[in-house]
């Protein structure tokens, strides 16, 4: 009885901390913030093959943050190649697609504090068995990689797998991540990189098509990107820290990561 006693006073003292945390949050007054994503990057957030319905973790986390701070989110949605340059510009508030954050982007745009921790994978098509990893893949010279400019995946192939060319013509450039994806399906290029988040939900979709392949190469972590000097961005850094402590970042991973199944 003692020991049980307490475990309550415990659970009760964690609880009490994170509902004083969750008080303290600052109350944004139901005011409206445009968020902008690609809808490319599953599961983090894409547009349901199913229902036609835009989701995904990233819809998810933002919508506990939105109700935290008590905003209203208007969804909006643009290419990579442009989206970060639209939000430095200001044309939105928030920008989430599985955002590196990187010192040269920080010279464009604040970014919040990390919600998520990503590390690069090899995604081939099922019956690859020319190259197991990134130093077979360099070796073997007539392997083409597809990669959108920009992004992590682009420049972890050309500087940590090629030779550091970012001219390299084995790198096809191709404008969204699901369009890399459908060339290697294809036979267009041999490898996609991917981090592991995404990487497992396209091949449990690919219905025995694709694989993941070698060891994780590198590591980022991610961010949502808001103009220079917003305001917002305390704010968001403060839910971030709550929706940690209170599990419910656990929770959409869970849901995202292990229990969805793309395409069901």
């Amino acid at each position: 009885m003692l020991r049980r006693s307490f475990l309550i006073a415990i659970a009760a003292t964690l609880m009490s901390h994170v509902i004083s945390f969750a008080a303290e949050l600052p109350d944004l007054k139901e005011r409206t913030v445009v968020v902008v994503t690609e809808n490319a990057y599953p599961p983090l957030q894409f547009v349901d093959p199913t229902s036609g319905a835009a989701i995904g973790w990233e819809y998810d986390a933002m919508g506990e943050i939105a109700k935290r701070l008590n905003f209203k989110v208007e969804y909006q949605n643009t290419s990579w190649d442009a989206m970060i340059q639209a939000v430095s510009d200001g044309q939105y508030d928030i920008g989430m697609t599985g955002i590196s954050i990187k010192d040269e982007r920080k010279e464009k745009v604040d970014f919040s504090d990390p919600y998520m921790r990503s590390e690069m994978f090899m995604l081939v098509r099922a019956d690859e068995t020319r190259f197991t990893d990134a130093k077979s893949f360099a070796a073997f010279d007539k392997g083409l990689v597809g990669a959108q400019a920009g992004t992590t995946p682009f420049y972890t192939v050309v500087y940590d797998v090629l030779d550091g060319n970012e001219q390299n013509p084995r790198v096809k450039l191709m404008e969204t991540f699901g369009a890399t994806v459908q060339a290697l399906k294809t036979g267009d290029v041999d490898l996609v990189l991917t981090d592991g988040v995404a990487g497992k939900g396209y091949v449990e979709a690919s219905g025995g098509a694709l694989k993941l392949i070698g060891g994780p190469l590198g590591g980022d972590d991610f961010g949502f990107i808001f103009k220079k000097g917003s305001d917002l961005v305390a704010p968001v850094n403060a839910a971030i820290a709550a929706l940690k402590a209170d599990g419910t970042f656990a929770r959409l991973e869970k849901k995202w990561f292990l229990d969805y199944k793309l395409g069901q």
